[in-house]
């Protein structure tokens, strides 16, 4: 548990001030404007949004709660320390990060141990796991999920993979479980993948052990996902039919075969080395090279190896896993136009289904297997290192962090007006159309009232 939460950190590290992008430039201002101060104000939002989002063909009422408490997480960072956004905002990816990593673990094990939860040594799958895990978190474009989003769908993930080893593991199954299944429905594409994942899990779980547990956990989950997802998807096929909705959720399904093959290897580490844009490794690479080697040197690999049956259904669950993954990517319009290695929602589910692919194919020889894993990591380290400093270039991420600073430090003189004034003439002038800037002013307006009790630039329309 301890290499599943440092893992993940290490390799992240270097991406603790990658400039924000995309909604996230509005999103954790005015989330964390809007609700900071009054947090239980946050679900009846969520609740008031409804109608907006299913006309765009979105509902995901669940997920946008947790992303939008999320944002209110990182905002809290600047409330409470004084540090920018941009740096809240990665600290929270790097737990969701830890999150999925630790809900990786609890899987394999759920999946192919045959007594009690942790009762034994851990299994060569489990103690070389988190190092799989941390050789796939690459900042393989900027629609990858180390990069975008990573708070939200990294927890999506987890909560995929902790949802199957709960059926794994269920000895009882109630009302709870329908309630789980609806609020799986309810949350975003990726967690419906938990139901099939679940189901395939529980038969794998049987092959490994024939003990016959989680029939009547999946039939309830099912039964409570069921009612919510299908008329909901009927609703949202008569409103976008024609087209203008959301294309983040739309279904493309002439443009999925070609993708398909495309998305079953966007995980491969050498693949995101690429379009993170690797090229050198620097002091900060060292560094890391030296923990991950302390962390490997203490890796006990006395346990129990896993046998044929026991491997086999962790691969199992991996394929599962990736064609899930894979598919859900594939029918995304946006993805089909993507180059091979980027990254997408799905990139933190497939990472870990790589990963349980890895530890599979290292199970008989785990010493020069966890070498392998190390300096995969190690070169992620190195990749997430470089696609920060090659993000850093030009006036776009310089604007950004220099906002984050001003609503962090807020100067009320003056001269910290003027500042902020021309750092929004300059968003203006990067070519922002006019709904970017009315956003920008309405984000930046709720935060720094929050904080300061001031609007941002007093030149800005009201």
């Amino acid at each position: 548990m301890t290499r599943a939460v440092l893992v993940p950190i290490v390799v992240l590290l270097p991406l603790i001030t990658l400039t924000p992008g995309a909604d996230h430039r509005f999103n954790v201002y005015s989330n964390g404007g809007r609700f900071a101060a009054d947090p239980l104000r946050l679900p009846w939002s969520v609740v008031e949004s409804l109608p907006t989002y299913l006309a765009l063909g979105n509902f995901r009422p669940l997920g946008r709660l947790v992303e939008w408490s999320l944002d209110v997480a990182a905002f809290a960072f600047t409330g409470l320390l004084g540090v920018p956004a941009t740096i809240g905002l990665r600290v929270v990816s790097f737990a969701a990060a830890v999150l999925m990593t630790l809900a990786a673990v609890l899987f394999a094990e759920s999946l192919t141990g045959r007594g009690r939860l942790f009762a034994a040594p851990p299994s060569t799958f489990v103690a070389l796991l988190p190092f799989a895990v941390g050789a796939g978190l690459v900042a393989a474009g900027r629609t990858s999920t180390t990069v975008l989003f990573g708070g939200l769908y990294f927890t999506s993930a987890a909560l995929v993979l902790a949802v199957a080893a709960w059926a794994c593991r269920a000895r009882r199954a109630g009302p709870l479980v329908v309630v789980a299944g609806a609020a799986l429905a309810a949350f975003n594409e990726i967690a419906y993948l938990a139901l099939p994942l679940a189901t395939v899990a529980v038969l794998i779980r049987f092959y490994v052990t024939r003990v016959s547990l989680g029939w009547r956990f999946v039939t309830l989950l099912w039964a409570g996902f069921l009612p919510v997802f299908v008329p909901i998807r009927v609703l949202i096929y008569r409103q976008c039919a024609h087209g203008g909705c959301y294309t983040g959720s739309d279904i493309a399904v002439g443009g999925a075969p070609a993708t398909f093959p495309q998305r079953l290897v966007a995980w491969l580490p050498p693949l995101q080395w690429e379009r993170a844009g690797l090229h050198s490794a620097g002091i900060i690479v060292v560094l890391a090279l030296a923990v991950l080697i302390v962390l490997a040197v203490r890796t006990p690999l006395g346990g129990p190896r896993g046998d044929r049956r026991q491997t086999l259904g962790l691969v199992l669950g991996a394929v599962t896993i990736l064609l899930l993954g894979a598919a859900l990517a594939a029918l995304n319009a946006d993805v089909q136009h993507m180059p091979w290695g980027q990254g997408w929602r799905e990139s933190g589910l497939t990472a870990v289904a790589g990963a349980l692919l890895l530890v599979a194919a290292g199970r008989r020889f785990p010493r020069p297997a966890l070498a392998v894993l190390v300096a995969l990591a190690v070169c992620s380290v190195a990749a997430n290192r470089d696609f920060r400093d090659a993000s850093g270039g030009g006036r776009y991420p310089y604007l950004h962090d220099r906002i984050a600073q001003e609503v962090a430090g807020f100067d009320p003189t003056p001269d910290g007006d003027a500042r902020r004034c021309a750092l929004r003439a300059a968003f203006i002038r990067n070519g922002a159309d006019p709904a970017q800037v009315a956003r920008l002013d309405l984000s930046l307006d709720r935060a720094t009232r929050q904080l300061a009790g001031r609007r941002f630039c007093s030149e800005a329309p009201r």
